[in-house]
């Protein structure tokens, strides 16, 4: 039997024992900071408390400039995306049931029948990250007993200190380095290929770029070397059209050049949710989903829900342009920027002056995003301290910080998001 609500009400903490927890919590945060070096001294740890009970996943405003912050979960979500994950989270969804013949279908299929056209690829498979993606790929090209090649210039660290030598080695196959740190040939890797060879996996800088004396091998001359070549991308853009993706290698490119696995993210340039994408020829993506792990690593069904949504906006590329928060926000038309700028200015008193910021998320490594931005008067309290309060204000308000400068920009935030940025800026600024 359950306890009765009096009894439960009994259970609950006295105001004291809580927020003496709570209290406790904060005063060693601080105690910590001073002791590990020089600190801001004008620090509100009654705001900081408060922070401390909101809940751990929240709603913030992304006024960093920064389009694909992997902090914040990279890339917003399309209007389009956001319903189809409400529409699956409401009741139960047919994720593996077919409804005109009732018997149980393939997870996934509609996803992958869209990336299939999009890219041009034989087959699709979608897992719940970029990493697992690798991953999954390694271990059913090579695996235990088998060796991947990969040039020393690409075994990279992709985020969160994982790096692809990591990776590689989970799924239980040898990493054979070839080449030297700048300079590959395709030479190279064909000296090295021999009966244990499993796979080449070729591996995108998404978040660096080497210039000066490099060289690398072109996708069809590795492709032609008689090898099943993994092709990381990263990123994820689809196609080259865009004129912003100029320098990104796209999906459907590396398809057509032969790869025979090309891998990518969903929540990066794609826009969408986070996934990891497989597509490539028929074969080896059934490796992969007959492979055991593709169990381990498979899609939720409200990430799948976004994707869906999000890969059928990219069906039309005009409509994507659009509807897909991150393209919309990468190619802001400037004077769309001024006059949110301009706004934002005027209700917060702030200066409107230029700002560059990066695209962020492991792609598009050398562009910066310029145009103008709010300086806020940080006051007496500095720079460090209003920023603070700003990111544990209700919403969280997320700033960039230069030196004594508080910058904001409004190429982040949605339209209706400026007023309630504001207002953001008017509580932080109130001591």
């Amino acid at each position: 039997m359950t306890d009765s609500p009096r009894e439960r009400l009994r259970a609950l903490p006295s105001v004291d024992r809580l927020a003496t927890a709570v209290a406790r919590a904060e005063l060693e945060a601080r105690r910590q900071d001073l002791l590990d070096g020089p600190v801001d001294d004008d620090v509100d740890l009654v705001q900081r408390a408060r922070a401390r009970l909101a809940p751990g996943t929240r709603r913030v405003l992304n006024a960093t400039g920064v389009v694909l912050h992997t902090n914040l979960g990279r890339a917003p979500l399309a209007v389009e995306a956001r319903a189809a994950i409400d529409a699956a989270a409401t009741g139960y969804a047919a994720l593996e049931l077919d409804l005109v013949t009732g018997a149980r279908s393939r997870r996934g299929r509609r996803a992958d029948s869209i990336l299939m056209a999009l890219t041009g690829a034989q087959d699709a498979l979608v897992v719940n990250n970029g990493a697992a993606a690798v991953l999954l790929a390694a271990a059913a090209l090579a695996g235990p007993g088998r060796e991947v090649i990969v040039s020393r210039g690409e075994l990279v660290e992709i985020g969160g200190g994982l790096r692809i030598a990591d990776v590689v080695a989970q799924s239980g196959a040898t990493l054979t380095e070839v080449g030297s740190t700048n300079r590959t040939r395709a030479e190279d890797y064909a000296a090295v290929i021999g009966p244990r060879t499993g796979a080449i996996l070729r591996v995108h800088q998404s978040n660096f770029q080497m210039t000066g004396y490099v060289q690398r091998p072109d996708l069809r001359e590795l492709a032609a070397l008689g090898v099943p070549v993994i092709d990381d991308l990263g990123s994820g853009a689809l196609d080259g059209e865009r004129p912003l993706f100029a320098d990104e290698p796209a999906a459907r490119d590396s398809v057509a050049a032969g790869a025979a696995l090309t891998c990518f993210s969903g929540d990066k340039l794609l826009g969408g949710p986070q996934a990891g994408i497989l597509v490539g020829a028929s074969e080896p993506v059934r490796a992969c989903r007959e492979h055991p792990l593709a169990r381990a690593l498979r899609i939720d069904k409200l990430c799948l829900a976004g994707l869906e949504a999000t890969l059928e906006l990219h069906s039309d590329p005009s409509l994507a342009d659009r509807r897909v928060p991150v393209l919309a926000m990468l190619d802001l038309p400037a004077e769309v920027l001024a006059r949110r700028t301009d706004q934002l200015a005027g209700l917060t008193g702030g200066a409107v002056v230029e700002m560059s910021s990066p695209a962020g998320g492991g792609s598009l490594p050398l562009r910066q995003l310029p145009g103008p931005a709010v300086e806020l008067d940080p006051g007496a309290q500095g720079a460090e301290a209003l920023a603070g309060r700003l990111r544990t204000g209700d919403p969280p308000l997320l700033a960039r910080v230069q030196g004594d400068r508080v910058l904001l920009s409004a190429r982040t935030l949605a339209a209706g998001e400026i007023p309630l940025a504001a207002e953001c800026v008017a509580r932080a600024q109130v001591r």
